[in-house]
């Protein structure tokens, strides 16, 4: 492909990189390789060495000083690595300034997290959407395709050199690409929002499945309803909106989806990207905040899942915090630190089932609070009214009289229509 300058077929051994200006910024920092770690296993690639430099200044050339880029030389080259990651997001200059002083493969934790997407995309929309942000992040990386021509020049003062024309041409494809898969991303949109439409006619509770990549939630949705939704222990094992029907313990059906997972420093432009994705949590009537309680970085997780949330309009949506993983060896004084901030929560192993009932009647108990309990008076030729209310709203008491069944529901949507004839005044 011709966005960026062609990676090597195989890079097996990466150094990390993580550049901060203070010395409170180095925990933090140390956090997010580990992070990017895993980002780049995922890859298939070997992190044979990291580090976290700390510099009063930064540089527009390198970031570092040239003491720093020596000394960083040196640990490069003793490991024998063949690409160096930086944590920090890197200048299309800096990169191509990386790559003439180090003669390897120099790329950020943007450009890992881009190919770890492509990899594992797989709706027309997803595929698409993981493009346009290719693209666009290749757009101002073009010249480091071309740096061998970089010294070619005509003959006249005027007439342009080889390499500058073949950028100006790969630009314009370019452009040309991302404004065609704008168009694409549209069309297949319009159809995800007619087919959204058409699902919000069948008066059923909604329920988004949110958080922190790798915190459990493919795995919580095919326990709830019994799927086989791809579940792996591994960064953003799902990408693409999955919605499957549950059954709550009162008999009421509702529809769950799982959604793509959050991380820190997530490319804005992957945000935008994945706004259509992430827009089911902001449709949804309840979100179900998934934390993988086991890790140690939980509270961060949480803390950049909301973020996220915050950006997407659904800060306020009625949540359920949901932490996961409680087989993982939690201790009991980290329950109790939960349970001490007063918010509604539950604690579940989706391994081993517990919690997941709790969840359910949970569930049902937030979407009966925020549905209005009125009574009918049902003749007996319309049963299947009756069994509608089973399926898409809650029946709270139910008694067979001469004229009909009398029910004591709360209907959902255009099931309240329905029944409006039989309402009991």
């Amino acid at each position: 492909m011709f966005e960026v300058k062609e990676k090597p077929r195989k890079v097996e051994r990466a150094f990390l990189l993580s550049v901060v200006k203070r010395k409170d910024e180095e925990y933090y920092a140390n956090l997010l390789l580990n992070e990017l770690s895993e980002l780049v296993g995922n890859l298939g690639i070997k992190v044979i060495g990291c580090t976290v430099v700390r510099t009063r200044k930064t540089f527009p050339g390198h970031i570092l000083g040239k003491g720093k880029c020596d000394e960083i030389l040196e640990q490069v080259g003793d490991l024998k690595c063949d690409v160096i990651i930086f944590d920090n997001e890197i200048t299309p200059g800096q990169q191509r300034n990386w790559e003439e002083l180090t003669k390897i493969l120099v790329i950020d934790r943007h450009e890992v997290i881009l190919d770890v997407f492509a990899e594992r995309a797989q709706t027309k929309e997803a595929v698409l959407q993981v493009q346009l942000a290719r693209l666009e992040y290749s757009l101002p990386r073009l010249r480091r395709a071309w740096t061998h021509l970089d010294r070619q020049r005509g003959g006249g003062v005027t007439q342009r050199g080889e390499g500058e024309a073949q950028i100006e041409l790969d630009q314009r494809m370019l452009r040309d690409k991302i404004s065609s898969t704008k168009k694409e991303i549209k069309q297949v949109s319009s159809r995800r929002i007619t087919s959204r439409k058409k699902r919000q006619r069948i008066p059923l509770a909604t329920i988004a499945i949110v958080g922190y990549t790798n915190a459990g939630k493919s795995t919580l949705l095919n326990q709830i309803t019994g799927s086989t939704v791809l579940s792996e222990d591994k960064l953003f094992a799902t990408l693409d909106p999955t919605s499957r029907k549950a059954k709550l313990p009162g008999g009421r059906t509702v529809i769950l989806t799982d959604t793509v997972g959050f991380i820190r420093k997530l490319p804005h432009r992957l945000i935008d990207a994945f706004k259509a994705t992430l827009e089911e949590a902001v449709v949804a009537d309840i979100l179900l905040h998934v934390v993988d309680f086991s890790s140690s970085e939980y509270k961060d997780q949480l803390l950049a899942t909301q973020e996220v949330l915050d950006e997407l309009g659904a800060a306020e949506k009625d949540t359920i915090i949901v932490y996961n993983k409680i087989d993982n060896g939690v201790e009991e004084s980290s329950r109790l630190q939960v349970r001490a901030q007063n918010q509604q929560h539950v604690f579940t192993s989706c391994k081993t089932n517990e919690g997941i009932d709790e969840l359910l009647e949970m569930i049902e108990a937030k979407l009966n609070k925020s549905m209005s309990i009125l009574e009918y008076l049902i003749p007996h030729h319309r049963y299947d009214l009756i069994s509608k209310l089973r399926n898409q709203g809650s029946i709270c008491a139910e008694e067979i009289v001469d004229t009909g069944v009398k029910i004591t529901a709360s209907p959902r949507g255009g099931l309240e229509g329905l029944l409006l004839e039989f309402k009991v005044v």
